[in-house]
């Protein structure tokens, strides 16, 4: 799985708006862990991500944490249309334009303006077909925008050869234990 689709809940989804949140560190953390795993399991060189606030540009940030000590891990950002966020309040524009140049390559899939739903589904069409596998963090039981990527991931596997790594809130769970026993014992040092 050389490149790996990560995508998953929007923020506001998920009640976190700052990245000081407990569970932004939780899942940093899990994202962080996931990606050191595709390395090493299956040789991952690139993450790709949108520019979606939450898990997204949560994912965008782990990998760039990640590639410190792998600097052969690649970053990337797709966009589903031209111009996306303009809509977002300054602050937030303001994160997504700051990741984008901290990345190692960014692009839009449509070159227009948001028209239609249809640009979405393309955008998912083409990160099906540009990736590999996926990660997302995502519980079907708890259902959100994500569960359309689900779906499409899904049906794409009916016909093609895709990893899913589903992390649920179960899983998140257990991470975030994993993560406290890594803050006592970096304590303790």
């Amino acid at each position: 799985m050389k490149r790996l689709w990560v995508t998953g809940y929007r923020s506001y989804e998920l009640q976190i708006f700052s990245d000081q949140d407990p569970k932004y560190q939780v899942i940093d953390y899990a994202i962080q862990k996931l990606i050191i795993q595709a390395i090493s399991d299956s040789g991952t060189e690139w993450v790709i991500t949108g520019g979606q606030l939450g898990i997204e540009q949560m994912a965008a940030k782990a990998a760039l944490t990640v590639k410190a000590d792998y600097p052969e891990l690649n970053v990337s950002i797709l966009l589903p249309f031209a111009h996306f966020g303009n809509q977002w309040k300054e602050e937030n524009q303001t994160k997504l334009a700051s990741l984008l140049t901290q990345v190692d390559f960014t692009g839009t899939v449509s070159n227009q303006d948001y028209q239609s739903p249809q640009q979405l589904r393309n955008y998912q069409d083409f990160m099906l077909r540009h990736t590999d596998g996926a990660l997302l963090i995502y519980d079907p039981e708890h259902e959100g925008k994500t569960q359309y990527e689900f779906d499409a991931i899904k049906k794409w596997q009916d016909s093609h050869d895709y990893d899913l790594r589903l992390v649920d809130f179960d899983e998140l769970q257990e991470f975030s234990y994993d993560y406290q026993e890594f803050l006592n014992n970096s304590s303790n040092l």
